[in-house]
């Protein structure tokens, strides 16, 4: 195929795969609520999108009946495409059933899920049926390792290549860290995310979850999401077993899918080699302890371990930006709600499942800052910048500073914006850096026992925006607006 009618067909059969893959998870939770006595209820919320991902992927063959080719600039069309379609797909269920009958807040929540950001705009979690439930923990699952690499993993059997959105799929890992054959890689990541879930779920049950509670908060947590099924998030359970637990797989979840694989393979030496994961731990411990001791000597909680149960589950909770809770945070000391700010700034590490500006670009720029300091001092001298022992390249070090640099502009935009509707300075603020970090919870009207549901439309819809740049990283969707890449 051929010119951009050519291009066009072939973007079209993507995307219509994309969403059939989709529509199956969507069967899933329909025949979930069926067996969970929902009846014409779960029907009439599911079957509708389940129809029409079946009939987009027959009409994907009668378009293209070759072997489909993405070019590089397609392969970041094509990403984009497919959260926006997936969103949409997505919110039909929440439409369909009346729980949420505006469509602007269906795809506000269909994209949150998506993005595994779990800011929501719903009131009364638990009124929903079970089945709706599972589906926005299962919008978080699919969102989490992400849809492109789920649907590169599918694209040979269907005579795609995709090379070209793996690497317009900028928060996944390296695509030459495993194997050569990317839908081998793509099938080893969901591999390892799938094997982490059900390790999860099992521990949830043995700490007294109920079935669909365990699926989903797994789900909301490998995908680093935050969607619960309880109004107050993890803390209605009131479990110290199930905060720990927790804790412990958010933080795993937000480390670089890479290093598990290694670990399977019985090279932890990786652990203590990777200068990233280094920091990010020494981050999560570091500040989970400070919080700790803030919390105890303002006397919030009544010991130590106490307070550190609370100040790690929420520390993992933002830094990983899956934005669950157990506690009113904005009721702490101010020094613990300093530090819990910091580090919406900060995420999870590259190739995780978290958001953020990611801890290994923070360290990269870190570095560049003494090396040019080391040049002040000494003008002839030669410093290059190491990252694991690697060279790392000018261009690379370039690529870092622009996309931290376009991100805090974003940030500025984006806060300007939100007060433009005549909201505070910190709540407009935090939104912006909840939705675009992928957190979910901020500070002030947006703080972890509110939601987002008093923003008007317009808000919404400009939120909605913020958290597909974030979960793409900024540079996949800004290159869409410029003219460059509509040059042929």
């Amino acid at each position: 195929m051929s010119g951009k009618a050519g291009e066009a067909r072939s973007l079209f059969r993507a995307v219509s795969v994309l969403l059939s893959i989709i529509s199956v998870f969507i069967l899933v939770c329909m025949l979930a609520g069926l067996a969970l006595g929902e009846g014409f209820a779960a029907v009439r919320a599911f079957a509708i999108p389940t129809a029409l991902g079946a009939l987009l992927f027959a009409l994907s063959f009668l378009v293209v009946t070759e072997r489909v080719v993405l070019s590089s600039r397609f392969g970041y069309l094509f990403v984009v495409l497919s959260w926006v379609a997936a969103s949409v797909l997505g919110a039909l269920p929440f439409v369909l059933s009346g729980w949420i009958p505006s469509f602007v807040d269906a795809v506000f929540e269909s994209m949150s899920g998506f993005t595994t950001t779990g800011a929501t705009i719903l009131t009364d979690i638990e009124a929903l049926p079970k089945s709706l439930l599972l589906w926005r923990a299962t919008t978080h699952w699919l969102g989490g390792m992400g849809i492109v690499v789920l649907t590169v993993a599918i694209f040979p059997l269907l005579g795609i290549s995709g090379r070209a959105l793996m690497e317009a799929e900028a928060p996944g890992p390296q695509v030459d860290k495993f194997t050569p054959r990317l839908s081998q890689t793509a099938s080893i990541l969901w591999l390892v995310y799938l094997g982490l879930t059900v390790a999860l779920v099992v521990l949830l049950l043995i700490g007294g979850m109920n079935v669909i509670d365990a699926v989903t908060h797994a789900f909301a947590t490998m995908a680093t999401g935050g969607f619960s099924t309880r109004n107050v998030s993890v803390g209605s359970f009131g479990s110290a077993y199930i905060d720990a637990v927790i804790t412990v797989f958010m933080v795993l979840a937000g480390s670089n899918f890479a290093l598990h694989w290694k670990l399977l393979h019985g090279d932890y030496r990786a652990l203590f080699k990777d200068s990233e994961w280094k920091v990010y731990v020494s981050i999560f411990l570091l500040c989970s302890t400070f919080v700790a001791l803030n919390l105890r000597s303002s006397g919030t909680y009544g010991g130590f371990f106490q307070s550190f149960r609370f100040a790690s589950f929420q520390v993992a909770s933002i830094l990983t930006t899956t934005g669950f809770g157990t506690a009113d945070f904005l009721k702490w000391p101010f020094f613990s709600q300093a530090v819990l700010f910091a580090v919406m700034f900060i995420g999870g590490c590259s190739g995780s499942t978290g958001g953020g500006i990611k801890v290994g670009r923070i360290v990269t720029l870190v570095k560049m800052g003494f090396s040019e300091m080391k040049y002040m001092v000494n003008p002839r001298g030669v410093y290059g910048i190491f990252v694991n022992r690697q060279y790392m390249r000018k261009n690379i070090v370039y690529n870092i500073a622009a996309m931290v640099w376009l991100y805090l502009c974003t940030v500025v935009i984006s806060t300007l914006v939100v007060a433009w509707g005549g909201f505070d300075v910190m709540t407009s603020l935090t939104a912006t850096l909840a939705t675009l970090g992928n957190i979910g919870p901020g500070f002030s009207l947006v703080g972890p026992m509110f939601n987002y549901a008093f923003f008007p439309d317009w808000i919404k819809i400009w939120l909605y925006c913020m958290m597909l740049v974030g979960r793409l990283e900024v540079f996949t969707v800004f290159v869409l607006f410029t003219k460059q890449f509509w040059k042929r």
